[in-house]
């Protein structure tokens, strides 16, 4: 397999995603009927927008809208932070992402967009009820299926990663599996997308540099990497990701986070400085096969040169494993 590069730009016989098309605002002669939606249920509510389920009478079915607060419907900074998770989760036409059906201001101003409607239970809830010693969990999702889910999530970020796209944030609470087995990677709302040029401010968009929050943490504690601990925007790549698919993985192993401290700060001080305990070592009453354990401790490498290079390289090691195990399986 040929190696590609961890770093920006992709590959050039694949499309980039650029900031100067995600980031860029709606046109003042944008209209829409969003009239056709009725049946409004909210899901969920988060610090900057909510999530509800309605109806598009137009094509018959029940859909997701997630729409900006009425308090930041004129703030130039988190509309655009809208505009680029949804215009790069409809852009990354994966099977593992949620696809986006339309964005537009409802009746009152506010950005808004639809997306599918998915069901399920995420990963957090499947370890949650394994650690509280759910048997039906526990039996049905072993580790082959996990590694099997995990193995799709990380073609989501192969996928995304030369389309010019670092997620920032994949966490066990992100990772939804459906109700008949599909597998999607949620929330690309602090994803950082590529830049092809520095001419986005003369096209009215914000810089690229401050939507990816320079000098700032975007992320999850418990999930980031050291250098997203560190707050360097250009360190950023996609062995990031390949960071925090380690901490799943480590985590699936051993129904712990690698690191956690009591306090946000000491998280973020043992991510910097201390390795994490092996897995054999750390739940030495659980059956860790020290193959995948030293798959999980590669990912978690301080140094982003020590970690595989790109997700394909830590697919293939993911797949090797299951193909041994299966091998071994079979001979006995």
């Amino acid at each position: 397999m040929t190696e590609q590069s961890p770093n920006f730009p992709p590959e050039d016989n694949y499309p980039h995603i650029d900031a100067k098309v995600t980031d860029k605002q709606l046109s003042k002669y944008f209209s829409n009927s969003f009239n056709r939606y009725t049946n409004f249920a909210p899901l969920a509510k988060g610090g900057a927008a909510l999530l509800q389920s309605c109806f598009d009478n137009n094509l018959g079915r029940n859909v997701v809208m997630k729409i900006l607060h009425p308090h930041l419907a004129n703030n130039e900074y988190m509309r655009a932070r809208f505009l680029r998770e949804a215009r790069v989760t409809a852009q990354l036409q994966h099977p593992c992402t949620v696809p986006v059906y339309e964005i537009g201001h409802d009746l009152e101003g506010r950005l808004y967009f639809t997306m599918k409607k998915v069901e399920g239970e995420t990963i957090r809830d499947i370890l949650e009820k394994q650690i509280s010693g759910d048997k039906e969990a526990i039996r049905t999702y072993n580790l082959d299926r996990m590694l099997g889910l995990l193995i799709q999530v990380c073609n989501a970020l192969a996928y995304a990663h030369v389309h010019g796209v670092v997620h920032r944030d994949v966490k066990p609470e992100n990772i939804l599996i459906g109700s008949f087995g599909e597998v999607i990677l949620l929330d690309w709302g602090v994803a950082k997308v590529w830049a092809a040029d520095e001419e986005s401010s003369q096209q009215g968009i914000i810089e690229h540099e401050e939507l990816t929050d320079m000098g700032q943490r975007p992320g999850t504690p418990l999930y980031m990497a050291p250098e997203q601990v560190r707050g360097g925007g250009d360190a950023i790549d996609g062995r990031t990701d390949i960071y925090s698919i380690g901490v799943v993985l480590y985590e699936i192993l051993t129904l712990k986070e690698p690191l956690r401290g009591e306090q946000v700060s000491e998280t973020f001080d043992m991510i910097v400085k201390e390795t994490p305990i092996p897995p054999q070592e750390r739940t030495p009453n659980r059956h860790i096969p020290p193959k995948l354990a030293a798959i999980a401790l590669k990912s978690l490498e301080k140094d982003p040169s020590d970690r595989y290079q790109t997700m394909p390289e830590l697919i293939d090691a993911l797949r090797d494993f299951r193909s041994r195990a299966f091998e071994s399986i079979a001979e006995s």
